[in-house]
């Protein structure tokens, strides 16, 4: 569904993304982790189209760079850490925005098209706050609206730059429920960068490690979620234990004893 093919990404003479290929099958949840400045956000900007690179990005066989912005909409969805949030716009009118691509060049805003916004903003616990101004929410609230957004547009595949960076644990979780319930659903292909390593684990199908722009490792998240990697791309040490249900959790650890007094 979603494939990258030796994308490079340049800021300047810096070199951000150095010639990465990977794939997501349709209805698979990859997540992209590593250091601060790894490239993961770069590679998501480059798949959504939004900083200039080279090499190619293909969505269900469809060179995105030589498509329209429109049909580029209909195929991908792209929630980014920090968006543009009118202050004074609704909750619901921002959601609708990302209707845009199913509603025709002079046409408004069908009941349809309202239905959907209104179950998206339901199921991710926002129902009751649909008329309130931007302005008045919440960091948190603020970015499951931005998330709403995204559910909305209804596209195959759906890039997730930290999508719950501003969220507390339980709404953390939610979201990324809800996220993995619509993907199994509507067979979404999801590409996402994550900070918290053990809910990669619990949430993703396979796990991409990138350091300095490259892709150190990839593969199922036991396979990746190695103690000695980790400590070595993240500079900190960390273990990587087994819970009772059989679930990675990811642990760092103290590099400095504590003194006692």
């Amino acid at each position: 569904m979603l494939g990258i093919e030796r994308v490079t990404v340049r800021y300047g003479a810096s070199v951000a993304v150095s010639a990465v290929t990977e794939s997501a099958a349709k209805g698979e949840w990859v997540g992209l982790i590593g250091a601060n400045g790894a490239g993961k956000s770069s590679l998501l900007r480059a798949a959504a189209q939004l900083v200039p690179y080279d090499g190619a990005v293909k969505v269900a066989g469809e060179t995105m760079g030589r498509i329209s912005p429109r049909r580029r909409a209909r195929l991908v969805a792209y929630v980014p850490q920090q968006p543009e949030l009118p202050a004074g716009m609704s909750a619901i009118d921002y959601t609708l925005l990302g209707r845009t691509p199913h509603i025709g060049y002079f046409g408004v805003e069908s009941a349809e098209d309202q239905r959907v916004c209104v179950e998206v903003l339901d199921r991710i616990g926002l129902a009751g706050l649909a008329e309130r101004h931007l302005s008045t929410l919440s960091g948190g609230e603020l970015q499951r609206v931005v998330l709403a957004r995204a559910l909305a547009q209804d596209a195959p595949v759906l890039l997730l730059d930290e999508p719950t960076s501003a969220l507390d644990l339980g709404r953390r979780v939610d979201a990324l429920e809800l996220v993995d319930e619509l993907r199994r659903e509507r067979g979404l292909t999801v590409l996402s960068a994550m900070h918290d390593l053990t809910l990669a684990a619990q949430f993703t199908d396979r796990l991409v490690l990138m350091s300095g722009g490259q892709v150190v490792a990839a593969g199922v998240p036991a396979d990746v979620l190695d103690e000695q990697l980790l400590s070595a791309c993240f500079g900190a040490r960390v273990r990587v234990l087994t819970d009772d249900e059989g679930q990675l959790l990811v642990v760092p650890q103290r590099t400095r004893r504590r003194i006692e007094c």
